[in-house]
């Protein structure tokens, strides 16, 4: 495991976060609310392994109920559809709310659109389902690689056409937007670019209802927490909101990312306040995070707040699901590498110690899926996958 401090947040003036502000959040959770199946997912304390690690607290945020999906994505996938569908209806951004796109007016229109999106699996999960919420069909197209049973998934959750690609995932991304531009499909990627930023902001902004609800269940603030960050929309999201709610005081933000897939954790190693592509192979369990290259928007985010960045390997997340299913949690590859990744560098005083944490410390933890590939879970969980490495 590597491990590095950010840098640049010192360097001036961070960027501006109100757009991911609680009052923007209490917004977009009571649209979430709306929509059938919402309902908040459960922050579980986990005393005697905090006991045990040397901490205050162990706070892990399950999003396995979320939708009924096995993932939080689904919060980006229905706020970002709904936004872009409601543009293209003519509606002002206060007439959107789920109601008023289920009326009969808008039928016709809506059926038309196709939305389209690059995934690992969760992220189109989350919009094939969104769109079959609206009766929109969509295309997904997935990097080569991809479980198969995760592509099954998304055809299950809504009227998705799924394609899995002979192309790494960055490579994916730009082949759909390509197919975007010519065909006039609505492109709801959770990645950004120059030139396309409003999508994954809203996508961003949907995350948000995960931040909120996690506040709101909180007892203390937490004085870190830990982050997945594939292309970094999702903890840029958590990052930003935390930031806006505490300014200074904002808990201390620990990236995670794979061996061979950092973005993130290279980006901020080259400290040149620019959004760096990994150099890697990008071979890890960690499907969500198999990311090569970082959000824009969420990267100006993480430069600026963001306190450190890790990479680690396969056996953190592995480590993490094992664990987390002790205490009653399902969690997949990317949801449990977070803990995971804690779990290891709590091992040794001197990563503790650099990273600020103690007896005092209280962390927040985003299990962000449950158990996505349920053979390799089964295998990984039960010591099986373990005893092949």
């Amino acid at each position: 495991m590597n491990i590095i401090q950010n840098t640049w947040k010192t360097a001036g003036q961070g960027v501006n976060v109100d757009w991911l502000s609680s009052k923007v959040a209490q917004r977009v959770m009571a649209f979430h609310c709306q929509v059938p199946g919402y309902a908040p997912t459960p922050l579980k304390s986990l005393p005697e392994l905090a006991e045990k690690c040397g901490v205050k607290a162990l706070l892990v945020k399950d999003e396995s109920p979320r939708f009924g999906l096995n993932a939080f994505k689904g919060l980006g996938g229905i706020y970002a559809v709904a936004q872009a569908a409601g543009k293209l209806l003519g509606l002002e951004p206060e007439q959107i709310t789920f109601p008023e796109l289920k009326k009969p007016e808008y039928q016709v229109a809506l059926h038309q659109m196709i939305f389209a999106t690059a995934t690992d699996g969760n992220h189109g999960k989350g919009v094939a389902w969104a769109a079959g919420l609206l009766g929109c069909p969509a295309k997904v197209f997935m990097p080569k690689g991809s479980s198969p049973r995760r592509a099954q998934a998304i055809r299950d959750a809504g009227q998705a056409e799924v394609t899995i690609t002979q192309w790494n995932y960055d490579d994916t991304v730009n082949y759909v937007n390509q197919c975007a531009e010519k065909n006039d499909w609505v492109l709801v990627q959770d990645t950004s670019w120059g030139g396309y930023e409003q999508v994954p902001k809203w996508i961003m902004q949907g995350y948000t209802t995960m931040a909120q609800e996690a506040a709101e269940q909180l007892t203390e603030m937490p004085t870190h927490i830990f982050l997945q960050a594939g292309v970094g929309a999702m903890a840029g999201a958590v990052t930003g909101y935390y930031r806006a709610r505490y300014g200074k005081n904002c808990p201390k933000i620990v990236l995670v990312e794979p061996y061979g897939a950092a973005c993130i954790y290279e980006s901020m190693e080259a400290g040149d306040g620019q959004p760096h592509t990994a150099k890697g192979n990008g071979e890890t369990i960690m499907a969500g995070l198999n990311c090569g290259s970082p959000c824009t928007v969420a990267w100006d985010i993480l430069r600026d707040y963001g306190s450190y960045a890790l990479e680690c390997g396969d056996d953190a997340a592995k480590l993490g699901m094992r664990t987390l299913r002790r205490f009653g949690i399902v969690s997949g590859e990317s949801g449990a590498s977070g803990i995971g990744a804690f779990l290891e560098l709590a091992k040794s005083p001197e990563q503790k110690e650099k990273l600020g944490i103690g007896p005092d410390s209280r962390i927040l933890f985003f299990s962000t899926e449950g158990n996505t590939d349920p053979e390799s879970y089964e295998a990984i969980t039960a010591g099986v996958a373990a005893a092949r490495t």
